[in-house]
Order: structure tokens, then sequence, then C-alpha cells
């Protein structure tokens, strides 16, 4: 068999194998002989139908299966000994006057390579780090919600200014229905509120989500509108009222304290605000670094400029998968994906290039630490040793945890790299400013 490669461009190929009657004959003559015992024939008993019967009406198939063995076989081993790095799979050209009684017989395979490029990790870029504190507004809120969550809901017949309300806000033909809970206060315009006021149970009230809140993000809290619709959004939506409470805030005491934190953790108002800011910070924390990666992907993305296999991609998409892509689905789903795919290889070669290595301990580490947080979370602050490993060994064991930890754990290490190669400028601010800097606002 001769096998070679034609190359088409930088990260397109074609795979050409041409086959004779030594590469597959003897494998034909095998499964032949094997036949003859089991073949029937009208007018034969099974076992003695005679050979050339036999090779007419099984041969044929039996050829085409071998060869096909033997193409598949050399291809696998062909990529491997060229150490092709590939996108996708090999695709068979197809030839409609293929003929397989030919005396040799070429089989031609597309492929896509992936590109060889390089990465400046260093390189000059506006990238900011940012380092999202919580100010007073925000503790002093949160401490509001505190005491409305764990005071006493007093309900009441008719809506007042102080009055909690909750109910469902319904747009069918925008698919809003959300039921949730508000204070009056909520509204951007008094002229909302009063709308509300006087109203019992059973009521409806249609508002509309253009100018409702003072900040249009709260759409997403209150109606769960997806970000993207957020500003454009102006329908009127109905809010049919379930239940009408005034609230008396809980007593800032120990006893409160103690149920939320633990024994003895916090003391006062000020242990209160204090456990509140290191909290917050720490979220607003995972939230910035999760900023910062999406920002470097995306400096990366535009600033490393590499070709791709377009149309072998799109192709190879219509051959993939349980349904089978149109090449207009093929077309929209490659150009979904292809950011992903471009960071995909940017992230490999980032990898390489910085020598980082993912290991079983550093598996075992991030996933230790992870379940601590967890435990943390549900008041357990102090597992033992044993208790953690026994879950990470169970958690471990899965391989589909496994591959969902060894990303998160990629992507741990590459953010700290990010932080030490792209030196982003840092930058303190509050979280409103944040969220304004995240949403480009």
């Amino acid at each position: 068999m001769d096998i070679k490669r034609v190359a088409i461009d930088a990260v397109n190929e074609t795979i050409v194998l041409n086959v004779v009657h030594m590469d597959y004959k003897g494998q034909v003559a095998k499964r032949i002989n094997e036949k003859l015992p089991l073949a029937q024939v009208k007018g034969f008993r099974k076992g003695q139908v005679p050979k050339d019967l036999v090779e007419k009406q099984y041969g044929k198939g039996i050829k085409q299966e071998e060869i096909k063995k033997v193409v598949d076989l050399a291809l696998e081993r062909f990529i491997q000994s060229e150490r092709l790095n590939l996108l996708g799979t090999p695709i068979a050209k197809e030839n409609e006057n293929f003929d397989w009684d030919a005396e040799e017989l070429t089989f031609e395979y597309e492929i896509g390579l992936v590109p060889n490029f390089e990465i400046d990790l260093e390189a000059k870029n506006n990238i900011v780090k940012y380092i999202v504190t919580a100010d007073d507004k925000l503790i002093d809120g949160q401490v509001e919600r505190i005491q409305k969550q764990f005071g006493k809901a007093n309900p009441v017949e008719k809506v007042t200014a102080d009055s909690d309300v909750t109910g469902t806000f319904v747009n069918a033909e925008n698919g809003i229905e959300n039921k949730t809970t508000f204070s009056l206060s909520v509204f951007k315009d008094k002229k909302t509120a009063d709308l509300f006021v006087g109203k019992e149970v059973g009521d409806v009230v249609t508002v509309n989500t253009k100018g409702l809140f003072e900040d249009d993000h709260q759409l997403m809290d209150y109606l769960k509108v997806g970000h993207d619709n957020v500003h454009d959004l102006a329908v009127d939506v109905t809010f049919t009222i379930e239940a009408i409470n005034v609230s008396e805030p809980a007593e800032l005491n120990q006893d409160l304290f103690d149920k939320l934190f633990g024994e003895g953790k916090v003391a006062s108002l000020e242990d209160l605000k204090a456990k509140i800011k290191e909290d917050a910070e720490a979220q607003f924390a995972q939230q910035a670094d999760q900023k910062l990666l999406l920002d470097v992907q995306d400096f990366l993305i535009e600033n490393t400029k590499f070709d791709l296999p377009a149309e072998f991609l799109k192709k190879w998409l219509q051959t993939v998968g349980e349904k089978k892509l149109s090449a207009e689905e093929a077309e929209v789903e490659y150009a979904r994906s292809e950011k992903g795919l471009r960071f995909q290889l940017i992230e490999g070669k980032a990898m390489a290039q910085s020598n980082i290595q993912i290991t079983f301990e550093d598996l075992k580490a991030f996933t230790s630490n992870a379940i601590r947080q967890q435990m943390a979370q549900f008041g357990q602050t102090n597992p033992t040793t044993e208790e953690v490993e026994g879950i990470v060994a169970r958690v471990l064991s899965n391989q589909e945890e496994v591959k969902r930890l060894s990303e998160q754990v990629v992507a741990a290490k590459l953010l700290d790299l990010f932080k030490e190669k792209a030196n982003p400028t840092t930058k303190e601010v509050t979280y409103d400013e944040f969220i304004a800097a995240s949403y480009g606002e």
C-alpha cells in the first residue's frame, strides 16, 4: 500500500491511499473459507454450497468490508506515525464512479490541521484587574436584608408604602413568568409604587418594564429577563398579588449572630459588618478573577492571528453527532463555536509554552479545597482529614467529575499565569462600579 500527504495550504491536506490486491486478498480468502460451512443458497444443503457460489453471493460484500478495515487501520497508523495534530477527524472524499473491481483502489481523505502559531502573553494591553470592595451602602443594605429575612412577616389586607408584596410577573409573549417578593421602594418612579398602594391579594397590577427600576439589570432579578434584553425591553407585564406583609425587623442580638455564623463568631454589629464585608469581598474576588480571565481570553483571541480549516470543519460538523446537520446548520454551529475553538488552541499553546502540567495531586488538592469550602457553607467548618479524603475519593471515581474539575484546575493555573505575564492594571472599585465595567456601561 502506498500512502502520501498532499498539502493544500498550511491547515488543509489530503491523505491519499493506494490499495492493491495483495493488501487484502489473504483476509478475503480467509473470510470466504469461514463462510463456507455457514452459507445458505437455495438448492443446496447448509455447508454443501460450492465455493464459487459462496464467492458470487458473499464475495463482494466481504471484499469491501476487508478493504475498509485495511484502509481504516492504515489511515490510523499513518496519522500516528506522521504525528499529525488534527482538528476533527478525516473525511472520506466521495466518488460516485468508484470501481471496487479495479486492480488499484485509490482512497482520499480530507484532513484539517491544528495551525502553527505563537502567543505573546506579555504583549501590551489595557486589561484591568479589579479589586472589588464592599462599601458602606452595600454592607448596610445587607444588614437590612438580614433583619428582614429573619424578622417576623405580619400579613396585612392592603398594600401600604412599607409593605412587602409577593406575586408573579407575567408576559406570556416574552416568556416572562416569575414569582418574586419586593418592597415598593424598589421601583424607580413613585407613580409606579402608588399603583400598588391600596391593592389586595388577588388584584392585578400592570406595569411597563422600561425604566421600571433604578437599574435595568434588576429586571434580571425580579423578572428573570436575560442580560441581553434588559436595556431594550419595553413591554407591559401583569403582576398578580399573592401575599402582602409588613416586616418586623429581627433584633440584632447574639441569638441571631450565632444562628447566622455559628456560636460566638460574631458578637456585635461591628463584627457583623466586618463579616459581611469579608464574605462579600471574597465572593467579589472570584467574580473579578472570572472577568479577568474572560478579558484575557478576548485579548488573546483578538491579537493571536492564525488560520483555521474553516470549510473542512463546517463539512466535518455535518458528519458528527446523532443528528446530522445541513450545510446551513453547520455554518451556524461553526460561527457559534469558532471563538471557543480558537481559545482552546491558545490555551493549549499557553500551557505548553509555559510548561504547565496538571498532576493528579493538583486535582486532589483542588477538589479537597472545593469540598472544604462547600462544607463550610453548611456549617461544617472543621471536617476531619479522613472525612474530606473520603469525599475526594468518591468524587474522583466519577470520570465526568474528573473532567469537570480538571477543566477548573486548568482555568485556575492559567489565571495565575495570566496575572503574572499579562501584568494587568489594578483598579479598586465598588461592586456597583464593577458591574458597570463588566457590562460596558
